[in-house]
């Protein structure tokens, strides 16, 4: 095995960790600015989400035989009389990560609030609230810190698997 494949499971968790860091830091954003009826662009707060995307791997380096093919393999030659089939590879089957393709805001209507006596409260004495639902970032926030925890287990025990293959 090349050892660039070595460490393949190591890279797909690392991008996941870095995704899901992403992820909680604009949540906590969100949430920071939950109540924030001015910004410098103007108007109130408008809430962010991230849009995760696979991340484009270079297919060709992991292909070991042919272009589109893996030939199976013996442990000797003419250890089987069976024949060995050619297991063709999909590219969409080659696990390659996750990034963040972008951070755009949620063009969700603002919150109108009635507080004539608020500063930023316009004639009918309605204030317009930014978009941030506290329930529904706290629960992106669980999920989120739920996928963190799933890719640093991955990345932990593909780590303690290359140790324990390191002994041998």
């Amino acid at each position: 095995m090349p050892m660039a494949g070595f460490f393949t499971g190591l890279n797909i968790s690392a991008t996941g960790l870095r995704a899901q860091r992403v992820k909680q830091n604009v949540i906590a954003s969100n949430l920071a600015n939950a109540e924030t009826t001015r910004t410098a662009e103007g108007g109130p707060y408008r809430r962010q989400r991230v849009v995760l995307e696979a991340d484009p791997i270079e297919f060709d380096k992991f292909l070991i035989q042919e272009q589109d093919k893996i030939a199976g393999r013996k442990t000797q030659l003419g250890h089987m009389n069976i024949p060995q089939p050619e297991w063709p590879i999909a590219e969409e089957n080659i696990g390659s990560g996750v990034k963040v393709a972008a951070i755009e805001d949620d063009q969700a209507p603002f919150r109108m609030v009635y507080d004539p006596d608020h500063p930023d409260a316009n004639e009918s004495g309605y204030v317009a609230m930014p978009n941030v639902n506290v329930i529904e970032e706290m629960v992106d926030m669980i999920a989120a810190t739920r996928a963190y925890e799933a890719n640093a287990t991955a990345f932990n025990a593909t780590k303690a698997m290359i140790q324990k293959a390191i002994e041998l």
